[in-house]
């Protein structure tokens, strides 16, 4: 009962009062007014994810290019034609994992901008 009362009867503290004037470098700006930098973390964030899926993406078609070397040099070894079908299935299995990761990724970030800022999202921001 005690507790029931003690939230009822509070009084929220509020960062700003209504009608305040928050200053300029509330929100998304305030990258800028640190010297951090000038984009958005959402942008920031998406570039960053996006260059760890695409140095991701290099390795697995250089994997595929080993595997393809190697299938063929084996001369007609079976050993070495299996191996190579292993580590060609697996970069394969590989791209298609982070094809879709980054689609995905680029799916929840267009719509975290969407969602966020309730404008349209565009090529030019990412």
């Amino acid at each position: 009962m005690g507790l029931v009362g003690i939230l009822l009867l509070t009084k929220p503290a509020l960062a700003f009062l209504p009608g305040d004037n928050p200053g300029p470098y509330i929100g998304l700006e305030y990258g800028q007014a640190t010297g951090l930098g000038a984009y958005d973390v959402r942008f920031t964030t998406a570039r960053i994810i996006s260059a760890a899926l695409g140095l991701l993406g290099m390795i697995a078609v250089v994997i595929v290019l080993y595997a393809g070397f190697k299938w063929m040099t084996a001369g007609g070894n079976e050993e070495n034609i299996k191996s190579a079908q292993k580590i060609l299935l697996a970069a394969v299995i590989g791209l298609v994992i982070i094809f879709s990761a980054y689609a995905i990724t680029r799916f929840v970030m267009t719509n975290i901008y969407k969602a966020t800022t309730g404008m349209e999202y565009y090529e030019g921001f990412y």
